[in-house]
């Protein structure tokens, strides 16, 4: 089994029932377990700004599945919820990134892990750190910890839950 963290996030329509279907959804997938989530967070959209707040966790994953064969599965979970992409970093029902997949680097034209932004995304080291705080990424060797003291998360705001 490898250890996975995904980060999920949704700013249209029932946020907090998109994330956990979501996650129920990632528990039922093949070869798979959902081993711990993070609290929920209200978040600033990020990239585009003129849109609605995000909700935002992450999840660590114990799987026999591959990269590939997890980012399809996520990608099938996103369109249940009703996800279409209409724009980049465009409003969304649910978003599902792999930001982790054990110490895997990983870069193929439909998959780059570590996530090519997780080092500038308050909104997903947030989350990520309530679960993982210590993990290290492994193409910069430095902790979630570290990589978050770096960014201002003013505008992460964890709801009671």
């Amino acid at each position: 089994m490898t250890t996975v963290y995904l980060s999920l996030g949704s700013n249209m329509g029932e946020r907090l029932v998109y994330l956990e279907q979501a996650l129920l959804e990632l528990d039922k997938l093949p070869k798979t377990h959902v081993t711990a989530v993070s609290s929920y967070f209200e978040t600033a959209p990020w990239g585009k700004t003129d849109q609605d707040p995000f909700l935002n966790a992450c999840c660590q994953l114990e799987t026999k599945l591959s990269p590939q064969e997890l980012l399809s599965h996520c990608q099938e979970v996103e369109q249940k919820a009703g996800r279409e992409r209409h724009e980049h970093w465009g409003p969304r029902t649910l978003d599902i990134d792999i930001l982790l997949y054990g110490e895997a680097v990983i870069d193929e034209p439909n998959l780059t892990i570590p996530h090519p932004y997780l080092s500038e995304r308050a909104f997903v080291l947030v989350p990520l750190a309530d679960i993982a705080p210590h993990i290290q990424d492994p193409v910069l060797e430095q902790s979630i910890l570290t990589l978050l003291d770096r960014l201002d998360r003013s505008d992460v705001i964890k709801l009671d839950n």
